[in-house]
């Protein structure tokens, strides 16, 4: 049984916990330190992002419940950064603290499966997709829909976890690369662009929506993102809206990041939900009025929203891996001469390709300006990854549709 919240608001001094200690833990961590609240942390990793920030740090498996417990019993509300906790972790947190977002939100999200259906079933608009139960399920889906990407149930972010299949001989392949076990299949759809949404609510109802974000990925990893997106004041308001009914629909107490697919033929399309803070408003820290970090804290502890009004037009760019496997160490103090820039990184150990280790921010007079400052920082640190990563600098021209 979950027991009642404690009386809101939440007031700084008090402790809060997380469930992950990765890069989002950290940064939320930071702005709640800032804030006055201190930080505990459960982790699998004990040299996670997150615990040079933290006055307790965990060491345990997101399925281990007697170490939630013993998060739990320390704090006044209980926030997650990664939603693949087990289900007997959320109820054995939420039946001793408040667990913001709920049990019942993260349990739908974590499932691929569950969340498209979920979805559907609330009326929402998506692409085509099946629940394959078999190798069979997979080939008989590319034969209905055409070409399309298979993708694990659980986990397998920045493109992992996924296969893209153009001929239904295909489907024997994609069942074993993924593990062999149910799988989700979606349609391919012709994207125009990428948006994101990212809303806040509070225990009390209330309801924050970010302007969108607009997106670009190399190879299923977030290259960079941008606000404002540059499109219509209609997609905007759809977006915007779309997002908030989703939120609310979901009952989320926290953030949830809608990412969204704006298809050639004008659909705006939901592609998947993120009960937490999003690789895509890192830009909220240098260009809008209340970062997504700080959001958070004041969510979870239902305090008053802080205001999602665009102060600048601000862009990031992710930093994998690869940056520091060249044969040459990445030049900060050159990259850094590009004005407005910043760079943020994870404190994480061991540098592979492909792992996020932190991100570059820029700020701008338009939303180009600051996705071409963000770039050429980039290229400044690291010249020999571009072939690798796409940095490529569209034209930001207002999109209508």
């Amino acid at each position: 049984m979950t027991v009642t919240s404690p009386p809101s608001p939440i007031l700084p001094g008090a402790t809060i916990g997380f469930l992950g200690g990765g890069q989002l833990g950290r940064m939320t961590a930071f702005a709640a330190r800032s804030m006055g609240y201190d930080i505990h942390v459960l982790d699998p990793e004990a040299s996670c992002a997150t615990r040079p920030v933290a006055s307790r740090t965990i060491t345990a498996p997101f399925n281990d419940v007697a170490a939630a417990i013993e998060l739990a019993s320390q704090c006044d509300v209980v926030t997650l950064e990664i939603e693949q906790i087990h289900p007997d972790v959320l109820d054995a947190v939420a039946s001793r603290t408040a667990l913001r977002p709920g049990r019942d939100p993260v349990y739908i999200i974590q499932d691929r499966i569950r969340q498209k259906q979920w979805l559907k079933a609330q009326g929402f608009p998506l692409g085509n997709f099946v629940a394959a139960q078999q190798a069979s399920d997979v080939a008989d889906a590319v034969r209905s829909f055409g070409p399309c990407i298979a993708k694990s149930t659980h986990g397998g972010y920045d493109g992992r976890g996924q296969v893209r299949l153009s001929e239904p001989e295909q489907g024997d392949g994609a069942w074993s690369a993924l593990g062999s076990r149910e799988c989700l299949v979606e349609q391919k759809v012709d994207i125009h662009y990428e948006l994101s949404v990212l809303v806040a609510r509070s225990p009390s109802g209330a309801v924050a929506v970010y302007p969108p974000s607009r997106n670009h990925h190399t190879s299923g990893v977030l290259t960079w993102a941008v606000v404002p997106a540059v499109i219509s004041d209609d997609m905007t308001s759809r977006a915007q809206t779309l997002a908030r009914n989703v939120a609310e629909r979901i009952g989320i107490v926290g953030l949830l990041a809608v990412e969204c697919f704006v298809t050639t033929g004008g659909e705006l399309l939901v592609n998947e939900l993120a009960p937490r803070p999003h690789n895509t408003y890192h830009h909220s820290e240098r260009g809008l009025a209340t970062s997504q970090f700080e959001q958070l804290v004041r969510a979870i502890c239902d305090l008053p929203l802080g205001s999602t009004e665009l102060f600048a037009p601000s862009a990031i760019a992710n930093l994998l891996g690869d940056v520091w496997l060249q044969d040459t160490a990445p030049d900060m103090s050159y990259a850094l001469q590009v004005p407005g820039s910043r760079v943020h990184l994870y404190g994480k150990a061991g540098a592979r390709a492909g792992r996020k280790m932190g991100h570059l921010s820029a700020v701008g007079d338009t939303a180009q300006d600051a996705l071409g400052r963000v770039l050429d920082c980039y290229r400044r640190l690291s010249p020999g990854t571009i072939a690798s990563f796409d940095v490529h600098e569209p034209v930001l021209s207002h999109i209508s549709s």
